[in-house]
Formats: C-alpha cells, structure tokens, sequence
C-alpha cells in the first residue's frame, strides 16, 4: 500500500512508518492524518507485525504539528477542519495505543505540537542529539491535542507537563533524557541503527506479552488497587497459557534462551 505523505514498509516483523512531508518540517495536513489512521489500522491488524518505528523524512523535523498554514487558509470553516483531523488523528493513536506490538519513536528533529503527542504516545523513544521538543501550542492561542494531555501528564507530571504548554519551553534531546520524555539519546547518524536495533530486539520478543503490559500500564489511572490486581492476575494467567509463555518458562528450566513466535 503507498502513500501520499506517509512511507509505511514491514520488514522482518518491524514496520517503519515515516512522516513524509520534509518540505514542510512533516506537519499533518488532512491527508496524511488519514493516512497515519489507515497505517494504525493495518499495523495494529497485521499479526506479522510484532515492533513499529515512528520517524519524520529529512534531517530537520520529526513532525511540526499541525500545518497551520492549511488551518490559515480555512478559516472560515476551521471548526470542521480541525474536528476532521483530530478525529483521525485519535483514532490513529488509539489503534497505536492498543496494539500488542511496541511502537518505538525515533526523533530525528523538531518534534512541536502534535508531533510532540507522536513523541509522548510512542511506547519507548529514541531521539537524535539534533532533536528538539516544544509544545507549541498556546503560543498560536490553541489547546493541545493528539492525546498529549494523557500520556505527557503521566511522562512528566503535571508540574512539568504545565510548564511546556504555557511556556512553550524548547527542551534539547538532553534535557528531554533528563525530564524522562525519551529513553535514550543518540548521534544523528545512529539513530536509525539504534531504533533499528531495538526494534528488531523487541520483534523477536513475547509479543502478547508487550501488549498485556501496554494495555495494564493503560489503566492504572482509573483503577483502583484491588481492580489492578485483579487485571494483573488475569493477564499473566493469560500470558502463562499462551505459546510465548510456556516456551519461556521452559526456556527458563532448560538454561536456554526462548524463542518467542508472538503467539
């Protein structure tokens, strides 16, 4: 399946899924937010899918955000526009939210507004040394959106998330490493080997077993103690009975490594 901005490619159970507008830092347009809906769909559908990477073409932009040029030129109908694109937009993420498969971001520059929520929505990040974050958002009189006053809010807390939204404060990949909004921090010129790397790590990895720990993690909010525990117990009964878990544990007992196949 191609793509207007979007690349998606499968190999070896990794999809690499790439914001394809450079000419315009990757900033979502309707198009390619229909088209990031259509690439969840298939990605979180596909059971040969077993690890994903979200990155941005160029050298300069992860993703702006929003075009706000498209939002400048439909101002007169700016309401159906913007419910249009979020509408796909979190439909795209509750798809990347829910798959058992890791989605692993790998920050290759600018990463502002919605392109920060890319960042906060992936499962683990790796950034470039050249990446830079921002929110944006307020500093153009808007709210946020693309799920990042969930997931920033849990990365960060709410002091620090606060801090973002209203100072539109430009963090460095650095300093991102230190507030906890990426795991790791690299050359430019690793960073597609490292996120590689680790997702080929991750895709030969229990792949039920990723997905019962996201969709856990998903829940502790709202759950109280016991109703947690009760979804852990669940899950890993789950997990014990599936062909990853008991291969694991045999593994285990014979001193060897396990080989997982996501089932």
């Amino acid at each position: 399946m191609s793509y207007e901005t979007i690349d998606y490619d499968v190999r070896d159970s990794v999809a690499w899924i790439t914001f394809n507008r450079p000419d315009r830092f990757n900033a979502m347009n309707p198009v390619m937010l229909r088209e990031l809906c259509d690439v969840a769909i298939r990605c979180s559908s596909d059971k040969g899918v077993r690890a994903a990477v979200l990155t941005g073409a160029g050298d300069q932009a992860f993703c702006a955000g929003g075009d706000v040029s498209e939002f400048a030129r439909r101002l007169d109908d700016i309401d159906l526009l913007v419910k249009e694109m979020t509408t796909y937009l979190h439909a795209a993420i509750s798809r990347f939210a829910w798959m058992p498969a890791p989605l692993i971001g790998a920050v290759n520059g600018v990463a502002a507004g919605a392109g920060l929520s890319a960042v906060a929505f992936c499962d683990l990040v790796i950034a470039s040394e050249a990446a830079t974050f921002t929110s944006a958002y307020t500093q153009i009189g808007l709210t946020p959106d693309g799920s990042s006053t969930y997931f920033l809010n849990r990365i960060l807390g709410p002091r620090r998330t606060m801090e973002l939204y209203l100072t539109n404060r430009v963090l460095s990949a650095r300093e991102a490493l230190d507030w906890g909004l990426v795991n790791k921090v690299v050359g430019a010129g690793q960073l597609t080997d490292e996120a590689g790397a680790l997702a080929t790590s991750l895709a030969a990895g229990p792949t039920r077993a990723f997905g019962g720990v996201k969709k856990l993690l998903q829940s502790t909010a709202t759950e109280s103690l016991e109703t947690q525990m009760e979804r852990e117990t669940r899950f890993i009964a789950e997990m014990a009975t599936s062909a990853d878990g008991q291969e694991g544990i045999r593994a285990f007992t014979d001193k060897r490594k396990p080989t997982f196949t996501g089932r």
